[in-house]
């Protein structure tokens, strides 16, 4: 507490003073969002003067390292010592490419293109007096083309290709001397170039030139021998930006109108504890980083209080003339973001203990906090993907989608003043110290052929969709549905398994109390004790009966679908010898649920990768692949009819047997065992009973990761085949595995797919009253493999998820339209068969009463079922919400439990109004007219079952009535005779 008094007692100070440190509230403000809502995918639009760009290095992809004159760079002699294997002398050989890269640019819809000038191209010794014509001519051309096809150009000066003769000859940044050459160098691009050009960046990531080229050496010019060496260049980099940015402003500006900024790069970082100290150590290492130029530029002309304090004497000083030189040279903020300086290039000395994350949106908020909301320009945005990826980059793609919705939430919800974003890179190219080990860029390069062929990736028509949408505009699909399911819908919860009591307790406590009338006390008499009870216990007898029907009654659902244990029901394998009390209480169980007017569900064996759940015998002699277990199974399911049907009329025989972990020929012999149970049902129990029987299929929805490719369609079908199929075209189809599925067997020479017998086949086809699903997630399938830990080469498919959905604790993410598209495919591939969704749930931490997640999961899927419903015309029957109660299902309940003490989360009651409501009524509609249900009549069955006994019955109850009436009357006539 004294912790939490302190923290906003600092922040409330630097709210008052804005600046310094005014970021330092982008935490606190971030943690109180509504959870889930605040991360769900925001469908909307960019204003439309956004800038849409697309940028490349000079280094990483001209090329012609000594064409027409070109000086070397600190790069060319870089990548010529110690151990490196490849150098960007050919690059992707833009200098010979325009025509290609303009095509390229042109294709993708940018308005603004951002490359960078080689200052060793124009003058070859970093100076005037070396001045080259030719190379000059490259770049005239460049934005001619540019301007041809009306795309603006974003100019860079400098992007840490020193001409090689500065180094060798000043010591590079590390001499002041450079500060004049800089401006003389940039005095001479405005001049040439300043017309054309509207958009200037001085010099991008002083950072990583200063603390990785003098500091780490990690890139050029690889200077590691002075660890104060970085903050002397750092300090002779922005002399040299704001003596660019005042030439501008006096002799550039008034005729050309531009505008200038250095790009500055960052991390993000989080706390890693919720103290103040931890939120002090997070904003001293943005300090660190991007504060160590943000600061001086944007706020009072000096470093950050944090590092002065930390770095004392290493750290130069500006005299005052420098403060106010520096501060203000910025006309935007250009903020670059990525995979060039995230979990990259930031060691853990500079994240101070706390943790690195990915988030745009909450750097571009801290920004606009701390540097009193400038328009921001995100110059430089994207991920990677492996260097033999060619033109499929599902990873790059999915980051790109996320950094441009999180770049659109800060402009909508967070009213940040983003004005524009620039994906990286236009092209494949030269990876700085990673070499050519990734690719960066939107468009492949094959840097085997001559021309370097350039190819549009997937990620390039992606970004070219959301420029001509200007953003995620919303459509008919992402909204909403209003209106209400059927009236005989079927509303349900789920558990795997409800808690059983081998005894009674009701009236089992044989003790004497006496009771106090005055206070209500029940006092125990010592040595007393009742006579035995002799009754037979009747199912209002077991305590844990009553509790788990009444939480099920409080949910409001009409249905509950729970698993037998069958090794615990016939623990011997033989029916003949049942484990009677577990029946029976199983059988009062359901009793009890009808009489709460809920319909119990039940499974007969339900399938975990724990355990097989099958007697031990049948466990012990090879389970599944025993031959005799369908069999035994049969027997099972007759047994289960027998003493249970009457009060149970919807069997899942098998639950979720659709696993990787089964095998071909255990699962062909689940598909005889669910046969034979059906046909047992159908052949002597459903005439009585008049139930239904099916199975439960998980089917986690797959999709395309590009839904434009073939390439990825086929994968996604693969799998559906694969896994879905594989059960479901048996019995629901043509009596015989997909098609699919055995031709991709046979083409990779396997053998271990069964051949059903036309007996076996005859047997399973058409073994179902309705298709039962399991669905809780959505997974992503490509044919690009990129990451081998979730790559199944089997099926050559990479799973992947998006990096925009919501995410679970245990990272399952929650994707509500996977559910409208799991019941489409059914009903594609099987008409109108009656659809349950069986379980449908999220886990969440079991200790959260207010479950959020699961309210925002609960609603979302729900919704997306009645658009199945009402839009897609998907003969849906009912839903279940999974699962009851943390006690069966850790953190998937809707009942949670501390110790001992059972308590309603926010989702039950969140759940029980959209039953109460049929779905989600149109406002101002009138209410859905249904009829009122009939009441059980759970005696009714010895009429249905035995009707002659039930005749006999009633004639018997007639005439001990019309004998009593006429004993009655005749001795009162006797009586009135005296």
């Amino acid at each position: 507490m004294t912790d939490l008094i302190a923290l906003l007692t600092f922040l409330a100070f630097t709210y008052a003073a804005a600046k310094p440190n005014a970021g330092l509230k982008t935490w606190s403000r971030f943690s109180k969002l509504p959870y889930p809502g605040d991360q769900a995918f925001l469908y909307d639009t960019f204003p439309e003067d956004f800038i849409w760009a697309v940028g490349t290095a000079a280094y990483q992809v001209e090329g012609a390292f000594e064409k027409d004159g070109k000086g070397l760079s600190i790069w060319d002699t870089f990548t010529r010592g110690g151990n490196r294997m490849a150098t960007g002398d050919v690059g992707s050989d833009s200098y010979h490419n325009i025509h290609a890269d303009i095509r390229a640019i042109r294709q993708l819809g940018v308005s603004h293109y951002r490359f960078s000038l080689s200052w060793s191209r124009i003058f070859p010794n970093g100076t005037r007096g070396s001045y080259n014509k030719i190379g000059t001519n490259y770049y005239r051309t460049l934005i001619k083309r540019l301007k041809e096809i009306r795309v603006q150009p974003v100019v860079t000066l400098y992007h840490w290709d020193l001409p090689d003769h500065l180094q060798q000859s000043l010591g590079g940044w590390s001499n002041p001397e450079l500060v004049e050459i800089f401006k003389d160098y940039a005095d001479f691009c405005f001049h040439t170039f300043g017309d054309d050009v509207k958009y200037w960046i001085t010099i991008d990531n002083p950072f990583v030139v200063a603390r990785l080229g003098y500091g780490t050496g990690v890139v050029a010019p690889g200077i590691k021998n002075d660890p104060d060496l970085p903050f002397r260049v750092g300090h002779n980099l922005l002399k040299a930006h704001a003596a660019a940015w005042h030439l501008y402003d006096r002799h550039y500006r008034p005729r050309q109108h531009g505008k200038l900024s250095m790009a500055l790069a960052s991390h993000w970082i989080t706390p890693s504890r919720t103290r103040l100290e931890s939120l002090r150590e997070c904003q001293c290492s943005l300090d660190h980083v991007l504060g160590w130029f943000a600061r001086p530029l944007f706020t009072d002309g000096d470093y950050p209080a944090c590092m002065k304090a930390r770095l004392g004497s290493r750290l130069p000083s500006f005299t005052q003339e420098e403060r106010e030189q520096v501060r203000g040279t910025a006309d935007f903020f250009a903020l670059s973001h990525g995979a060039a300086l995230s979990f990259q290039l930031i060691n853990d000395s500079l994240k101070f203990g706390q943790q690195e994350i990915l988030d745009l949106r909450m750097l571009l908020y801290w920004v606009n906090a701390e540097y009193d909301r400038p328009p921001i320009f995100v110059v430089q945005s994207g991920w990677y993907s492996r260097g033999n990826t060619k033109t499929e980059d599902p990873k790059h793609m999915y980051y790109l989608k996320r950094f441009i919705a999180e770049a659109l939430k800060s402009f909508i919800i967070d009213g940040v003043n983003v004005i524009g974003y620039t994906a990286w890179s236009l092209i494949d190219g030269f990876e700085w110290h990673r070499e050519y080990g990734i690719r960066q860029g939107l468009y492949y390069v094959d840097f085997n052929t001559p021309d370097m062929k350039r190819e549009p990736k997937t990620s390039a028509t992606f970004y070219r969709n959301v420029i001509q949408r200007n953003g995620f505009p919303e459509l008919p699909e992402n909204r909403p549905v209003q209106g209400v399911f059927p009236c005989d819908f079927a509303w349900g919860v789920s558990a795997n398994s409800i808690q059983v009591e081998s005894t009674p307790s009701q009236f089992t406590d044989p003790s004497v109390y006496r009771w106090n009338i005055n206070n209500g006390e029940l006092m125990k008499l010592e040595g007393f004790s009742s006579p035995p009870l002799r009754r037979n216990p009747h199912c209002a007898d077991y305590a844990t009966i009553r509790q788990q029907v009444e939480e099920i009654r409080q949910i409001g659902v009409n249905h509950f679908h729970f698993s037998l244990n069958w090794s615990a029901l016939v623990p011997s394998g033989d029916v003949a010898h049942p484990n009677t009390t577990l029946l029976g209480y199983y059988r009062c169980f359901s009793r009890q649920l009808l009489q709460a007017n809920v319909t119990p569900v039940v499974t007969l064996w339900h399938h975990t990768r724990q355990r097989s759940s099958l007697p031990a015998p049948l466990d012990a002699a090879n389970k599944w692949l025993n031959r005799d277990t369908p069999k035994a199974f049969a027997d099972y399911a007759k047994l289960c009819y027998r003493e249970m049907g009457d009060y149970v009329k919807i069997w899942i025989t098998l639950n979720e047997p659709n696993d990787e972990v089964v095998s071909y020929e255990e699962a062909h012999q689940m598909l005889r065992a669910h046969a034979l149970a059906w046909h047992a049902y159908d052949r002597k129990f459903r005439h009585l009973q008049g139930g239904k029987v099916s199975l439960a299929l998980h089917m986690d929805w797959v999709e395309p990761a590009f839904s434009f490719s073939r390439e990825d369609v086929e994968p996604a079908k693969r799998v559906l085949d694969f896994f879905i199929g594989w059960f479901a075209e048996p019995i629901f189809g043509s009596g015989d595995y997909p098609v699919g599925m055995r031709s991709w067997l046979r083409q990779l020479n396997s053998l271990d797919l069964p051949v059903f017998n036309e007996v076996d086949r005859q047997l399973v086809k058409g073994t179902y009253d309705f298709f039962a699903i399991s669905h809780f997630t959505t997974k992503l399938v490509t044919h690009a493999k990129e990451d081998s830990y979730t790559y199944t080469a089997m099926l050559e498919v990479q799973h992947m998820i998006d990096t925009t959905w919501i995410m679970s604790p245990i990272l399952s993410p929650v994707v509500p339209w996977g559910l409208r598209k799991a019941l489409n495919w059914v009903k594609e591939h099987y008409s109108d068969v009656p659809v349950y969704v069986m379980a449908n749930g999220v886990q969440e931490d079991p200790a959260r009463f207010k479950d959020s997640l699961r309210v925002y999961y609960l609603y979302n899927y729900i919704n997306e079922a009645l658009k199945a419903y009402t839009l897609d015309g998907v003969n849906l029957k009912g839903y279940f919400a999974y699962a009851l109660s943390d006690q069966r299902d850790p953190g998937y309940g809707l009942y949670g439990q501390v110790h001992e003490e059972v308590f309603d989360k926010a989702s039950l009651s969140n759940y029980r109004n959209i039953i109460h409501h049929n779905g989600f009524p149109i406002q101002g509609a009138e209410p859905q007219q249904c009829p009122s249900l009939p009441q059980p009549c759970l005696g009714c069955h010895v009429l249905t079952k035995s009707p002659v006994v039930g005749f006999l019955t009633l004639v018997g109850s007639g005439v001990l009535i019309t004998l009593g009436l006429i004993i009655y009357y005749s001795s009162k006539r006797h009586k009135e005779c005296y």
